[in-house]
């Protein structure tokens, strides 16, 4: 079943539901996956990949509205975005612990003998790829800079 086919089946039960919440961050979901196939250039349908991407992007747009919110005080606007980020993180893979990240990443940098810090670039390309959707990219980055310095 494709993420879009997934999202309407939620949506369908958000309204039965009167999950004013939910509803909204599936409808978000569901404009963001229209976007992506109108783009031009856009193939067909998008890929398990670009799906990942997309709802990445979103968990990542709201955290970062949340955080704003949150260091302005108003956790009246930051409370509805982390629900939402909840919502969207059940179509997400499960994500990787730090340790889990950083034996994958050791692995990586033993594999290709890479050392110091201008071997960031290599071993990130090649732990984004491994890792794909099971952690953000942040964390990644963090934990490549610890182990390459």
């Amino acid at each position: 079943m494709s993420l879009e086919a997934k999202i309407m089946d939620q949506m369908k039960e958000a309204m039965k539901a009167k999950d004013t919440v939910a509803l909204e961050a599936l409808r978000a979901i569901k404009a963001a996956i229209i976007l992506a196939k109108t783009e031009a250039g856009a193939s067909e349908g998008l890929s398990e990949a670009d799906e990942i991407k997309l709802l990445q992007r979103l968990v990542k747009m709201r955290k970062d509205s949340a955080e704003i919110y949150t260091n302005q005080g108003r956790a009246d606007l930051a409370e509805p975005e982390l629900a939402q980020i909840a919502v969207i993180e059940k179509f997400l893979p499960a994500q990787l612990s730090e340790a889990e990240i950083e034996a994958i990443i050791s692995k990586i940098i033993a594999e290709t003998g890479a050392n110091g810090i201008a071997a960031m670039g290599k071993v990130m390309g090649l732990a984004s790829a491994q890792i794909g959707g099971q952690a953000e990219g942040k964390v990644i980055s963090g934990i490549v800079k610890k182990l390459l310095v």
